[in-house]
């Protein structure tokens, strides 16, 4: 898969791949607009995006409505360096939601690959290359 990164102005840095576009900007104490989200903050909301796909597919697989069913992603800093030391996933349900499934939504959303990327991080490779302008 790739992905082309451009620069349409001010402190926007947008994505684009399959027929999609990723809008990111900086706050406007950044230097931006705050047009869009932080690229980190669109990072962050994959994580928690990733997970409920797959709570939704467990749903789906069995019937049960997502109806009332959200998931609260917390952040947990580390003070001197900013770097995030803990990322908590609260999988919230309304009372109707059958019991015997709460302990297998949370094994369904720790099947996220964003999840699972991060436990085990690739390696980077980053090359500059010079292209003619048309």
């Amino acid at each position: 898969m790739e992905m082309i990164i451009d620069f349409p102005g001010g402190a926007r840095v947008d994505a684009h791949f399959r027929g999609h576009e990723i809008l990111t900007d900086q706050p406007a104490g950044g230097g931006g607009e705050d047009s869009a989200p932080m690229p980190f903050e669109v990072f962050l909301a994959s994580i928690g995006t990733c997970a409920g796909i797959y709570i939704l597919g467990f749903c789906r697989q069995r019937g049960i409505p997502t109806e009332g069913i959200r998931i609260v992603q917390r952040h947990f800093a580390n003070s001197m360096t900013g770097m995030m030391e803990k990322i908590g996933l609260e999988i919230q349900v309304p009372p109707t939601f059958p019991k015997q499934y709460h302990e297998a939504l949370i094994r369904s959303a720790d099947l996220c690959k964003v999840k699972k990327t991060l436990e085990h991080p690739p390696k980077f490779e980053i090359v500059t290359t010079e292209v003619a302008t048309a």
